[in-house]
């Protein structure tokens, strides 16, 4: 143990009826609260970004492949659902599946009133984990069985704006391929509610076939393909790889591409995230630099006996260094178990909610990452110690027989 290490030890022990001990306890717990803030607002973010992109991506898919033209609807062109390239992309390692769907315009009419809505159609190959886990009433449809073809999931918005219950009769117009108004019925048998308002407000989901009847396509012809990949930190790897393997006539975007404006929104929380981690870091250097001056200040008579005992500047100035380490160090831990003990009883319990029709989600949703605790508190410890070293030169500017005089 150095002799530095041993004299900044009996420096914090010594505190126990100085002025000094109280500036250290307001210290550690300005550090512990920063770092506690840091924490929770780092695991707030990610968790908010997350959600958001799991539910964006869960109710469209990753990637869409489409026709190559320049229509800019709704209503994409049809495109022959037997593509040689399938069989290819769905051995990429990425790529967890694959399913066809068409979307069109529609009117939902009731006896007070009419609503406007996007009809998207799937088939028996539709992915229905994202919906049933947010199915608020009734079931998901199964397409799977023709006798079931009507069936039709609305969500929670929609039927509360229309007084729908399951089991209602929905009235449903479309425009066909001869502009004529297509009237069709269908049996609603659940209600969904993902809590993304603009999804919420607008989609219902049917039978693919349905659509391609009023279309008049062929029972081989889909509006796309809807990708669902595994690591999202490869999606344009795998978009990429898509492209190259669909053909000149086809055309392959990411949900980041198709729907900008989320993922831009999403983006810029990541700065929000960064300007709060800085202000933090700065808030606690300041309240370490503040303490580590009122200890030499009040020491300086005993920097003035060291100095004259042949103990240099730079010997003197990593006691106090030490001490300040020493201090952010307790900060540092019981900020860790603050800020990780408040984000696991949100986890766990869901104390904080939100208003979801304005952030998408009803709870604040919180993801802790061990590697993101680690390097703020690897960044915390580094960058006060580094900031405490201008202050520490004031031990050089003591003279020592002035020192061993100052009361």
């Amino acid at each position: 143990m150095s002799f530095e290490w041993f004299i900044s030890n009996r420096l914090i022990l010594s505190q126990k009826r100085s002025f000094s001990r109280i500036i250290i306890r307001i210290a550690s717990l300005a550090v512990a609260l920063s770092l506690s803030v840091m924490i929770i607002s780092t695991a707030v973010v990610n968790g908010f970004q997350n959600e958001i992109r799991t539910k964006v991506f869960s109710f469209w898919g990753h990637i869409h492949i489409t026709k190559y033209d320049s229509n800019a609807s709704l209503e994409p062109s049809p495109i022959d659902r037997d593509q040689d390239f399938l069989a290819i992309i769905r051995n990429n390692r990425n790529i967890r599946h694959v399913q066809a769907f068409i979307t069109k315009a529609g009117i939902i009419k009731t006896e007070e009133d009419i609503e406007g809505v996007i009809l998207k159609g799937v088939d028996g190959n539709f992915d229905w984990n994202f919906l049933s886990d947010r199915l608020v009433a009734g079931k998901v449809p199964d397409y799977s069985d023709s006798s079931r073809a009507n069936e039709i999931l609305i969500s929670k918005s929609i039927t509360d704006k229309l007084n729908f219950q399951i089991d209602d009769k929905i009235l449903v117009y479309f425009i066909d391929e001869k502009q004529r108004l297509r009237p069709r019925f269908f049996e609603l048998v659940g209600i969904y509610e993902t809590g993304l308002e603009e999804y919420d407000k607008a989609y219902c989901i049917i039978n693919l076939k349905q659509i391609q009847k009023i279309n008049g396509w062929a029972t081989n012809q889909v509006g796309g393909f809807e990708i669902f990949i595994y690591d999202i930190n490869k999606l344009d790897q795998t978009e990429e790889y898509v492209f190259q393997q669909i053909g000149v006539d086809l055309n392959s975007r990411t949900m980041k591409d198709i729907n900008p404006n989320i993922f831009d929104w999403l983006d810029m929380q990541t700065l929000n995230k960064w300007v709060i981690l800085i202000l933090m870091v700065v808030v606690a250097a300041i309240n370490m630099i503040t303490v580590l001056l009122i200890l030499v200040l009040e020491r300086t008579h005993m920097i003035g006996v060291l100095k004259a005992l042949g103990a240099r500047s730079w010997s003197v100035q990593k006691i106090f260094l030490y001490n300040s380490i020493f201090i952010i160090i307790i900060g540092l831990f019981l900020g860790n178990v603050l800020g990780i003990g408040l984000c696991l009883v949100q986890q766990h319990f869901e104390i904080f909610t939100l208003p979801q029709e304005s952030y998408y989600v009803s709870v604040v949703p919180v993801e802790l990452n061990a590697l993101h605790i680690l390097l703020i508190n690897f960044a915390t410890i580094v960058i006060c110690s580094l900031m405490l070293y201008i202050p520490s030169l004031l031990v050089t500017r003591i003279p020592p027989y002035q020192a061993i005089r100052f009361e």
